[in-house]
């Protein structure tokens, strides 16, 4: 930890990250994220995200600020536009649609072969959601069908994730907290 993150630590200050929340439309990114939120800034209501929203939440060091980004087709390229920005990439999949895992692993393939990614060891976080589902694929399916293991350049971590309940969800941001320590050291 450097002589600033020690000071900050001691006066109270968090270290703010940006983060990009990315995957297919009705993954359950903006639930996730929602979740992820104290209770009392949660939304009752989840609807589509249409383009982005930004979201924030804070742990017990760091403050996160969210950019939740639409899934949907005819907004995917607008991703790109957020990469130089983001510290982190938390990167959700349907684990019941199975149908568009290609897809999922498309976006994910142009996501770390762009300029502004690969180069960079940027942290991506998975959540592999809706394991609430009767057929949902395990994590370590999803790990496979998305080649995961072939990322060798970039720490990445998988999780078993219900957003609903918010099961699995704490796991994932314990680990991407402790990646984004370990790069500021």
């Amino acid at each position: 930890m450097g002589l600033f993150d020690k000071l900050a630590s001691w006066l109270g200050l968090k270290k703010e990250v940006n983060v990009l929340c990315l995957g297919l439309d009705n993954s359950g990114k903006t639930t996730i994220i929602n979740q992820l939120k104290p209770s009392n800034a949660q939304a009752q209501d989840i609807v589509p995200t249409i383009g982005f929203s930004i979201e924030k939440f804070k742990t017990s060091s760091l403050s996160f600020t969210v950019f939740d980004m639409s899934g949907q087709g005819r907004y995917r390229n607008l991703w790109e536009h957020y990469y130089k920005e983001g510290q982190a990439i938390i990167f959700v999949i349907d684990s019941v649609d199975k149908l568009r895992m290609v897809v999922a692993k498309e976006e994910l393939d142009t996501l770390l072969n762009h300029p502004d990614i690969k180069h960079r060891r940027i942290p991506i976080l998975f959540f592999a959601n809706k394991m609430d589902v009767r057929d949902a694929l395990s994590s370590v399916k999803v790990s496979q069908l998305l080649c995961l293991a072939n990322i060798k350049d970039k720490p990445w971590h998988i999780c078993a994730t219900d957003a609903l309940k918010g099961e699995g969800l704490q796991e994932g941001v314990d680990w991407l907290q402790d990646q984004i320590k370990t790069m500021r050291t």
